[in-house]
């Protein structure tokens, strides 16, 4: 596994080539720091979501910082992030997804009775859902390390049971079941794509249905009933609205704890998690863009258009087209000179018009004034970090030019 600390040379040197994925150190060190600090100072948990990046590295990182565990969306992942072997919070993983394969079952049965994961939560939305793990884990006493949550969807959206009542009623037959019920868990994205007065109203009200549920199943539940959402875009509103008090029946305030597993922050980008920040809402300082790519231009064919050599295969282009930041110049041996900004007030206008598969249409001011020729080198910011880093097999951690540690995304 790669997964290298300390000097390994310059971006620019013999052992790299273009395009290549740098994250800034710097901004992974800051926006893991702001957000542990946000969360821990306001009584949250966080499971942050490993699926952003699969980089053993980056989530040490997030460990270190507190991470209650890690979380991941699929089986595959799960079983990459079992088999790092992490100590602490590394051996806590939370699958924010159904387990409905019963091969998968029987390897997470597997793993707990091992004791190679020391806690595994997953989620349920149905009969069926329940019935496979009931099924999975009989007459193992891993069963108590195994935590189970109803999933409460949105009508329209994706996974998970469509009102309160549908909740209450499957937690209480994952308890009759003899599973361990934890809480009740959710993704708040589908429900609003803004960060207009109304989208985040329902944002709030979506989460008054998670209290709602969980306050229904508290009294099946050993200890504290789990209350857990995404947190990426709308952290600020599921920080607020799930750390109020939970009212159980006759007024009683119910002991709960939230979870969130927020992932994006990691990296942050310069397109959808900048223009949505929950964390300056927060009051938290400004998280801090940690991608670049780097890319050769190929060609400058007509006025007014650079090609560079990166695509779809190598950036996310779900949201937004990748933004040009800087251009430079690279002597004869390859070496990179000093970066000129791109962007008006700064520089010369520059903006993705398409991506191929490897080509980029970036359109200039026309004419010679924007002084960008074949070999020089573009670093381009990313709207969507998850399906940047998808792309990418290997990744380098970077201060400045240097890099200081080399990765293996493992997706």
């Amino acid at each position: 596994m790669l997964n290298k600390r300390g000097a390994a040379g310059r971006i620019d040197g013999p052992g790299f080539s273009w395009p290549l994925l740098a994250l800034d150190r710097s901004a992974l060190d800051h926006n893991v720091a702001t957000v542990a600090h946000t969360f821990a100072s306001r009584g949250v948990e966080h499971a942050p979501h490993v699926k952003t990046h699969m980089a053993r590295g980056v989530f040490e990182r997030q460990l270190a910082a507190g991470a209650w565990g890690g979380t991941v969306a699929t089986p595959a992942q799960l079983r990459t992030l079992v088999g790092w072997g992490l100590p602490g919070g590394g051996r806590r993983a939370f699958l924010a997804n159904e387990l409905v394969d019963p091969r998968e079952v029987a390897w997470l049965r597997g793993v707990l009775e091992r004791q190679e994961a020391d806690e595994v939560w997953v989620y349920v939305d149905s009969a069926r859902g329940v019935g496979l793990l009931t099924t999975g884990f009989a007459g193992s006493t891993a069963v108590a390390r195994l935590g189970v949550l109803v999933e409460l969807g949105v009508p329209g959206g994706r996974t998970g049971v469509r009102s309160v009542a549908e909740a209450v009623t499957l937690g209480r037959a994952v308890h009759d079941a003899g599973l361990r019920l934890v809480g009740v868990a959710g993704y708040e994205g589908p429900v609003a794509g803004g960060t207009s007065e109304v989208e985040l109203a329902a944002v709030a009200d979506w989460c008054e249905k998670v209290c709602q549920a969980g306050a229904g199943v508290a009294d099946l539940v050993q200890g504290p009933v789990v209350l857990s959402a995404g947190g990426s875009a709308f952290a600020d509103v599921v920080v607020r609205e799930l750390t109020r008090p939970l009212e159980g029946a006759g007024g009683a305030v119910v002991p709960h704890r939230v979870v969130l597993r927020s992932g994006a922050y990691v990296t942050h980008d310069h397109g959808h998690y900048r223009r949505t920040d929950p964390w300056t809402r927060l009051g938290a300082p400004a998280l801090r863009p940690a991608i670049t790519v780097w890319a050769s231009v190929l060609s400058v064919p007509e006025p007014g258009l650079v090609v560079c050599g990166i695509g779809r295969r190598d950036v996310s282009f779900d949201i937004d087209l990748p933004t040009p930041l800087v251009v430079r110049p690279a002597d004869e041996t390859g070496r990179l000179g000093a970066p000129r900004r791109l962007g008006a007030p700064h520089g010369p206008a520059a903006r993705v018009t398409a991506l191929n598969d490897q080509h980029a249409y970036v359109a200039v001011e026309p004419g010679e004034g924007h002084g960008i020729a074949p070999g020089d080198v573009i670093g381009f910011g990313v709207s969507h970090p998850c399906t940047t880093l998808d792309k990418h097999r290997r990744a380098v951690v970077v201060d400045g030019d240097e890099v200081v540690e080399q990765l293996t995304l493992e997706f």
